[in-house]
């Protein structure tokens, strides 16, 4: 005979818990040991503590022996096992709940061969691990096991690991779908505004994967023309004429342009659609040499869809082509693009040459609003700080610059050339660099006038006509919601290193770090807190476990009134003090 609890989940992410009183009983016909409650206490926090403690001394006095309760020493036949941080993933569990993403999985996994509530646990407890303890798959399936409490979830292996990363990536867009209109429910999103950008993750080996034939998303295509995936031709490269729907060929770790600065090193390319407020709702990965300018309108095709209302797309530089423009106010759509102010474009050129005055708006900004034409605006935003950041770089540069031609008068023509040679890989120097018609190297004044007319400034071009210059610009500067997206996958959830080198886990673990950062993200925007001040207070928050003659049970220790008011404030109900209690039978 024991004493148990069991819980339930609310429609509301609520859990509420009940205290049992159960025995196992031998069942013949299947012979096996069923539980069998023999009666319910209620609701664990409801529970009449002197009422239990009457019935106890009650049934203390039908023995034969009685204890004497003073003989007793508290603890007496104890023994402590172990202790476990449980704030963290406690609280991340219940945001979980919260946000449907377990009984999405569950829904998903309904029918197949896996088991749901397994899956589901192992999922959950590799986004922990991204947001408490980032580690390999290998090291986080010891970590579950021995480091931390993750509820539902005692024990787990590296291959359960792999083949709940394997089904993920199957049905990334089914839940990438679900998620959001759970997030939108909860957190009363008007997506209003969306953000886009891209980076990138390099990869620590020489070779880079071998090509094989991909669709318009980046998606490996059948080649072989049976169904079994497999890629024909000797080398695996792919058959030498492109089955359909592929529309080139590449490996999905490739060289390309590293927004890390190791162009030496094989990468993949990852983008992300952030709201106003920083919340990542989409997540997109591409072979690492796919180039940024096309990759805004897939986003856009994949989220056609969803239950959004009219949308306007921001994005910086990379994304301003004139077919991208075309694409993403295609049905109305909107668009807020930076400009690239030294691109050298006519309409550039005329926006930064249109004269006007500058009007202050917040956060230190002043901008001014050109129209060329019918349809498109542009803003011209100044920020007096970055241009005496700016100025003051380019200081720098110049004295670099000077330092470095110093004397070069003397030298013969061929080393003159060889030293132009070496300032041509250095752009920052190269662009203030003239040559006269005798080959002597000089600081272009005309350059260091031209550079110092930008300084501070960045052009926007938009077609929204009910936004204002300073709602355009401020917008804008919300960009860096994603780029800070970026650098909390990176630095706080580690990205990188990717201990994968097949495509589908490399997705799956890029999947693994969105989650993880949906549900920091929340966190933070709630209690208004970095999720790394959040994680140190919730950490110090254990559970133990205690064994002795009768039996053993798991107890966490007592909140402390910040972690009560993070439980608070996230709607999660805080781990009761004793989790688990079983008699020794």
């Amino acid at each position: 005979m024991f004493v148990r609890t069991s819980s339930r989940r609310n429609k509301d992410g609520t859990t509420v818990r009940y205290l049992q009183l159960a025995h196992n009983q031998w069942d013949p016909a299947s012979k096996s040991s069923k539980m069998k409650v023999l009666y319910n206490f209620g609701r664990a926090e409801d529970v009449d503590r002197a009422g239990i403690e009457r019935l106890i001394a009650s049934l203390t006095r039908l023995l034969d022996t009685p204890v004497p309760s003073e003989t007793v020493e508290p603890g007496a036949g104890l023994t402590f096992c172990e202790s476990r941080p449980l704030g963290g993933a406690w609280l991340l569990d219940g945001l979980w709940a919260r946000l449907g993403v377990g009984a999405a999985m569950r829904t998903l996994l309904a029918g197949g061969r896996r088991d749901a509530a397994t899956t589901e646990r192992v999922l959950f407890a590799l986004v922990a691990n991204r947001a408490l303890a980032p580690s390999s798959k290998l090291a986080a399936s010891s970590w579950i096991g021995q480091d931390v409490h993750i509820p539902g979830l005692a024990v787990t292996s590296d291959d359960a690991c792999y083949r709940a990363m394997d089904w993920l990536v199957g049905v990334e867009e089914q839940l990438a779908r679900t998620v959001y209109g759970s997030v939108a429910d909860l957190l009363n999103l008007e997506v209003d505004l969306l953000f886009f950008d891209t980076t990138s993750t390099y990869f620590e080996t020489d070779e880079a994967d071998p090509p094989c034939w991909r669709d318009e998303h980046g998606r490996p295509v059948d080649d072989s023309g049976d169904g079994t995936g497999e890629k024909s031709g000797a080398d695996g490269a792919g058959s030498p004429e492109p089955p359909a729907g592929s529309v080139r060929q590449a490996g999905f770790r490739a060289y390309g342009k590293s927004k890390d600065h190791r162009d030496d090193l094989p990468q993949v390319v990852i983008g992300m659609a952030v709201t106003r407020t920083g919340i990542p709702v989409r997540v997109w990965s591409w072979p690492g040499n796919t180039a940024d300018s096309a990759l805004i309108r897939q986003v856009k095709a994949d989220m056609r869809d969803w239950n959004l209302s009219r949308i306007v797309w921001v994005a910086d530089r990379g994304f301003a082509s004139a077919e991208n423009r075309r694409y993403l106010q295609r049905a109305g759509g909107g668009y807020i693009l930076g400009e690239r102010l030294r691109s050298g474009s006519a309409e550039a050129t005329a926006a930064l040459a249109r004269q006007g005055r500058y009007r202050d708006v917040a956060d230190g900004l002043r901008v001014k609003e050109v129209r060329l034409g019918e349809g498109e605006r542009f803003v011209i935003a100044h920020n007096p700080e970055a241009a005496d950041r700016d100025a003051a770089i380019r200081a720098e540069m110049l004295d670099r610059l000077r330092e470095t031609i110093a004397g070069s008068d003397t030298l013969t023509a061929t080393k003159r050339a060889e030293l132009r040679g070496v300032l041509s890989t250095k752009p920052g120097l190269h662009r203030y660099l003239r040559v006269t018609a005798g080959g002597l190297l000089r600081v272009d004044a005309k350059a260091v006038t031209a550079e110092a007319k930008l300084d501070g400034k960045y052009l926007l071009r938009t077609n929204e006509q009910h936004l204002s210059a300073e709602d355009v610009t401020l917008g804008y500067k919300q960009l860096l919601e994603v780029e800070r997206g970026w650098r909390d996958m990176k630095q706080i959830l580690d990205l990188r290193p990717v201990h994968h080198r097949l495509e589908e886990r490399i997705r799956a673990h890029v999947l693994l770090c969105w989650l993880a950062l949906l549900l920091i993200r929340i966190v933070e925007t709630t209690t208004g807190d970095t999720w790394t001040t959040v994680r140190r207070e919730l950490q110090r928050l254990h559970v133990g476990h205690f064994t002795g003659p009768a039996g053993s049970y798991r107890q966490s220790t007592a909140l402390t009134p910040a972690q009560r008011g993070i439980f608070t404030a996230l709607g999660v109900m805080p781990p009761p003090r004793i989790l688990e209690l079983a008699t020794a039978d």
